[in-house]
C-alpha cells in the first residue's frame, strides 16, 4: 500500500505546533499502523511530511482514542472544494478573528457545524 503524502512548507509547519508520526498515532488510536495509514489515505486523518521523515499528523487531531468529532467531514468539504493536503492544514490552523480561534480550536470546543459550513462555502 503507498500513501502518497504532501510535503508541508515551513510556515504552516509552524502553525500546528505538536506532532505525532504514524506509529505514534496508531498507539494513541490503539490501532495497527496499517489501519493508521487507511485513515489518512481514506482522508479521516491529515498527514504531512515534515523534512525527510514518514507522514504525521497533528497531535490536536486526536481526542484520546479517537479522532475529533467533526474533522473528517470537514476534511472532506476542504479536499470537495479543491484544497490539496497541505492547504486544508493550513486553512485548518490559520486564526480566523470572526470564530475566533482556528477552525481546530473551534472544531475541538465543538463547534465542528460553523467549521464545516465554512468550509462547504470555499466550494461556491
Amino acid at each position: 500500500m503507498t500513501l502518497s503524502v504532501a510535503q508541508i512548507d515551513r510556515e504552516t509547519d509552524q502553525l500546528v505546533g505538536e506532532w505525532l508520526t504514524l506509529p505514534e498515532v496508531a498507539d494513541r488510536l490503539d490501532l495497527t499502523i496499517g489501519r493508521a495509514k487507511q485513515l489518512l489515505k481514506d482522508h479521516k486523518l491529515l498527514g504531512v511530511r515534515r523534512g525527510s521523515g514518514g507522514p504525521q499528523v497533528p497531535a490536536v487531531f486526536l481526542d484520546g482514542k479517537d479522532v475529533v468529532k467533526g474533522l473528517s467531514g470537514t476534511l472532506m468539504l476542504l479536499l470537495d472544494a479543491g484544497y490539496d493536503d497541505v492547504e486544508a492544514m493550513r486553512w485548518l490552523f490559520t486564526p480566523d478573528e470572526s470564530l475566533p480561534g482556528s477552525p481546530i480550536d473551534a472544531i475541538k470546543a465543538g463547534r465542528h457545524t460553523e467549521v464545516k459550513r465554512r468550509a462547504q462555502a470555499l466550494g461556491f
